[in-house]
């Protein structure tokens, strides 16, 4: 067996806590993946891990072993990236973390044309709402909406994420149309489930005193299935711009109460300081910044 492969396993075995999720990252059975494990184990002359019915556990051995093969992948993958710092054309694989609207909506289409521009560079894009470990789960770049918590991440800013209140027509036709937070009383309200301390119905924040009558009569965990609520009909909905740009200009849906719309929030396309700066990364992170980029609040 490949000995340097039964490393990335291994570790990655550690990392994702069973056998199931490697194996489908690496093209392997589970069986597979045991056997690579196994393969150390009986080079070292030493078990790895503890199994049973239920969990996994690092022996002494395998805890140290674990460390040493970081390090060791670590610097075979940072030998490689000085390597293609050397080469003008980007190549290689290129893992991106986004939030799921924005990622969805705007920087999968500019994926697309990156990767017509740079035919040797692969793309893997994970699309949560959660902030993940750039680097403890091996992502080179990000998409970030909010205030940046992370200072040891090289940070350029985007566009603003913007909010938009609107309606379909035949809604306002037999609702009626609001002009103020407190009109919402009588509305329908579509609710989002996934809000925070940041936005939520009232537009405007807590101290406007108002609720809505009936905000919960459709929620969701998803835009795109609120958005698909709101051009059948059956409310009012907040979400991001980008997500109801193309129905507002269609006029498929109405905008509302513009004066009252949440704050916008920053945005900013984020990589670890201390990783190597190669082509496929920097080339990207200057497209996203051309497509994407910065305007005054």
């Amino acid at each position: 067996m490949n000995k340097l492969l039964s490393m990335e396993v291994f570790v990655a075995v550690v990392e994702a806590g069973g056998f199931s999720a490697v194996a489908d990252r690496f093209g392997l059975s589970a069986p597979m993946v045991g056997r690579h494990v196994r393969h150390l184990e009986e080079q070292l002359g030493a078990r790895l891990l503890t199994r049973t019915t239920r969990r996994q556990s690092l022996t002494e051995i395998g805890r140290l072993y674990y460390e040493r093969c970081r390090q060791i992948l670590a610097d075979i993958r940072a030998t490689e990236s000085s390597v293609e710092i050397l080469r003008a054309e980007p190549r290689g694989l290129l893992r991106i973390s986004a939030p799921v609207t924005l990622g969805t909506q705007a920087l999968t289409p500019l994926i697309a044309e990156y990767l017509a521009l740079h035919p040797q560079v692969s793309v893997e894009l994970l699309l949560d709402d959660r902030v993940v470990d750039l680097v403890g789960e091996g992502f080179d770049v990000a998409i970030r909406i909010g205030q940046l918590q992370d200072s040891t991440l090289v940070s350029r800013p985007l566009a603003p994420y913007r909010m938009a209140i609107c309606a379909a027509p035949a809604y306002l036709a037999s609702a009626g149309t609001p002009i103020r937070p407190d009109e919402l009383a009588r509305h329908h309200c579509l609710g989002f489930t996934h809000w925070g301390r940041y936005w939520s119905w009232p537009p405007g924040g807590e101290s406007d005193g108002v609720e809505a009558a009936s905000p919960n009569r459709f929620r969701a965990n998803n835009g795109q299935a609120l958005r698909m609520a709101a051009l059948a009909g059956l409310g009012i909905i907040l979400q991001p711009e980008v997500l109801l740009a193309d129905d507002l200009a269609a006029g498929t849906l109405v905008p509302l109460l513009g004066d009252y719309t949440p704050a916008a929030r920053p945005v900013q396309i984020v990589y670890p300081q201390d990783r190597l700066a190669t082509p496929k990364l920097t080339r990207f992170v200057e497209f996203v910044i051309e497509r994407l980029g910065s305007e005054s609040h």
